[in-house]
């Protein structure tokens, strides 16, 4: 069965479309919901493989970035979004979304329990040279993490475009992260300031996955600033998604049931 990806919108997203074609690139039928949406119907979650909380400026960054957007989930969608993970599905939250990610308790994703949303453990906060920053960084896949949606990936770029994506978190949580293989991606030459050189972090089943940079950008060889003077024959943005889809292909492939004679 092809799986299939949700993809979330809502008041102030701007990369849903990039987001949705990644996805589709990769192998995955695609459809954009609206949050509000989501929120009165939360069973249709059942009907998807894999979740995408796209880039943005969600509810214009009031208060911090993503905060508004991962209160509202927090107290509106945890339950589902919980029991999605429990079922052995996919997320992944890029830059914007992953900002929501954390600040929901989404990620580290240390404990999830039943009844309520675990405490924001981490923070995505302004970079250290305090602007916006927006260019391609080189980035490290570590090759010690759980990370499904990294498997495969050693160096690469990826293009960045955030004004708060300074991770930060106390040294126990960090020291727990590595430890359980749950830093996914560093950066090469660290452009905001975030503790370890973060870049990306996955929750403990390697399942659920959230970055700064944005590999949605990177699905074609033209995309790449340098593609008239290098070979590009596997954009890294689009392997990331297509180890997703592929997992994801995998866990819904019918079981071969072996017949005596």
């Amino acid at each position: 069965m092809t799986p299939r990806t949700l993809v979330l919108r809502t008041a102030g997203t701007n990369c849903e479309q990039e987001l949705a074609h990644a996805f589709e690139r990769a192998g995955s039928e695609v459809e954009l919901i609206h949050f509000n949406r989501l929120i009165e119907r939360p069973g249709q979650l059942a009907h998807f493989d894999l979740i995408g909380f796209p880039g943005g400026f969600s509810y214009g960054d009031d208060i911090a970035a993503g905060q508004i957007y991962a209160h509202r989930l927090r107290h509106l969608l945890y339950p589902a979004l919980r029991n999605f993970t429990a079922e052995g599905k996919l997320i992944i939250g890029i830059c914007n979304g992953f900002q929501v990610l954390v600040k929901c308790g989404l990620l580290p994703g240390f404990e999830l329990p039943a009844d309520q949303p675990p405490p924001q453990l981490a923070t995505l906060t302004d970079n250290a040279t305090p602007r916006f920053t927006d260019r391609w960084v080189g980035l490290r896949a570590e090759s010690t993490s759980r990370c499904i949606w990294t498997r495969g990936l050693e160096r690469f770029d990826l293009p960045i475009a955030h004004g708060e994506g300074r991770f930060l978190a106390e040294p126990d949580v960090l020291d727990r992260l590595e430890q359980g293989g749950q830093i996914a991606l560093r950066y090469a030459d660290n452009p905001n300031g975030s503790a370890r050189d973060i870049a990306g972090i996955c929750d403990p089943t390697g399942r659920v996955f959230g970055l700064m940079p944005h590999p949605e950008r990177f699905t074609e060889a033209t995309h790449h600033p340098d593609w008239t003077r290098t070979t590009i024959t596997d954009p890294a943005g689009l392997s990331i998604f297509k180890q997703a889809v592929q997992y994801a292909a995998s866990r819904s492939a019918p079981t071969a049931v072996a017949h005596g004679n």
